[in-house]
């Protein structure tokens, strides 16, 4: 089973929708935020975004964190720009991402939802999209819309893995 990296903008689903691959794939659940080193929470916390020079180490770690899952797991990671695939790639060659799309206005609508419970504050939403650097033509990339409901996804992704990895997934 190759690992999987549940990737989109804040308010996409990254971990409810990684929450419930990992456990139909009965792999382990990567949760990225957990990862966060205290000064990056204390920026986001703050309402500032953060810089490819933040992300630097945090994107190591998760990087050395599936290299360490050899049978597999899924990772929950914004991963917005090329450059933070490609060194998440480097740790896992074969990488597969699942980027969930999500429209601007609909992002905002869950972050703000979750506001409170979460570290990640609504006015860094626009901070996300202006980053994102679409995945899409990418190998190793599915794009599904982050309004369909777990139960629709987790189908399509399951499928798209067999499809992709058959070999791994028998």
């Amino acid at each position: 089973m190759k690992s999987i990296v549940m990737m989109g903008v804040a308010g996409c689903g990254k971990s409810s929708a990684g929450h419930m691959l990992a456990q139909t794939l009965k792999l382990p659940l990567i949760e990225g935020d957990e990862f966060h080193p205290q000064s990056n929470q204390e920026k986001m916390r703050q309402g500032l975004p953060l810089t490819d020079e933040d992300r630097v180490d945090w994107l190591n770690t998760l990087g050395m964190s599936l290299a360490q899952q050899p049978a597999g797991a899924v990772l929950t990671c914004s991963s917005l720009k090329l450059a933070y695939r490609e060194r998440l790639r480097s740790f896992v060659p074969g990488l597969c991402f699942v980027f969930l799309d999500i429209d601007p206005a609909t992002a905002l609508q869950r972050v703000t939802a979750r506001a409170g419970e979460h570290l990640f504050p609504p006015s860094l939403v626009t901070s996300q999209f202006a980053a994102l650097e679409s995945p899409v033509g990418e190998p190793g990339v599915l794009q599904v819309d982050a309004t369909q409901s777990l139960l629709q996804l987790t189908p399509v992704i399951t499928d798209w893995l067999n499809s992709t990895h058959p070999k791994e997934n028998t």
